[in-house]
């Protein structure tokens, strides 16, 4: 009896000591796996002397970039060929610009040449560029390139000028170009108001100031010319003028600007210049000329101002 309950107790642990053995040999051979994938050498057959060597070059053949890896590359494995077409010298540069990358801040942008960056910026208009300046200092540097100005100036205004160059760089020549098209539009604002007050502060008061309505009369004088204008308001057309081909050329002290002019009634285009000078720090008109255009060799009926 006592033989027959003990063979009955066995059997009944049978399956948990089954179990037990199965996973330990799953975890003895999960072990031997992990260990032959990462350390190879290990099972690589060990010989004596320089044969030894060998072999366990011949098991790894690969080269180890990251720092306190196994194994020194030698000489012909420093140049074997990554599965992506590169070398080993290239992943050791491409690693230092990431180290750079990451220690300087740069964004991509900020590092590209500086060609490439300046046709980047050519995209950009003159709000965008200016806060560009504004985020960062090497930001601030690639918008406030002088070839980058030189191309807004030449998309915004005119290509006449690419031989120009600035006094002061092409950024102030860009800002001074603008504040003169600006007054130049304000002149036709101030003609639409019909504003003589406006028109009075417009002008310089020298003697030497001119103004020749497209009548062809000359009137010269500060006076001369305010009443000049005093007329041309009272006339009793309207003045609805659309200026095209604004072209601005600044000096120093000294800008003038050609354009057409096309106005609301049975005429041709005219051709006018305006000439501004600066004074305290402000510009101020100083000649205008009106002139009817030709149009096929013939000149329309001019359109009397004054």
């Amino acid at each position: 009896m006592e033989i027959t309950s003990s063979l009955i107790t066995f059997l009944s642990f049978q399956p948990f000591l089954v179990a037990a053995i199965v996973t330990v040999l799953c975890l003895l051979l999960a072990l031997r796996a992990v260990r032959s994938v990462q350390f190879p050498y290990l099972d690589a057959p060990q010989t004596d002397g320089v044969d030894s060597d060998a072999s366990a070059k011949k098991v790894c053949n690969c080269v180890c970039s990251c720092n306190g890896g196994f194994g020194a590359p030698d000489s012909e494995a420093t140049v074997a060929p990554y599965v992506n077409g590169g070398t080993a010298s290239m992943v050791e540069k491409a690693s230092s610009v990431a180290v750079a990358e990451r220690l300087t801040g740069a964004s991509m942008m900020e590092q590209l040449v500086p060609e490439i960056t300046t046709h980047a910026l050519s995209y950009l208009d003159f709000p965008s560029l200016c806060r560009l300046s504004m985020t960062n200092s090497l930001m601030r540097k690639a918008a406030n390139d002088d070839n980058a100005w030189k191309a807004l100036y030449h998309k915004d205004f005119t290509l006449e000028q690419d031989s120009v160059t600035p006094a002061n760089g092409w950024k102030a020549y860009y800002a001074a170009t603008r504040a003169i098209v600006t007054m130049n539009a304000d002149f036709f604002s101030i003609i639409k108001e019909r504003s003589l007050p406006a028109m009075s502060h417009f002008w310089l008061n020298a003697d030497y100031v001119k103004c020749v309505h497209a009548s062809g009369e000359p009137f010269s004088g500060y006076n001369a010319v305010i009443q000049s204008w005093q007329l041309a308001f009272n006339w009793e057309h309207g003045f609805n003028f659309q200026v095209r081909d604004v072209r601005a050329r600044v000096m120093t002290d000294t800008a003038w600007v050609t354009m057409k002019t096309y106005v609301d009634i049975d005429s041709g285009p005219f051709n006018v210049t305006n000439v501004f000078e600066l004074h305290n720090g402000r510009w101020y008109m100083v000649h205008h000329h009106s002139s009817v255009m030709l149009i096929d060799g013939e000149v329309d009926e001019p359109i009397v101002h004054a």
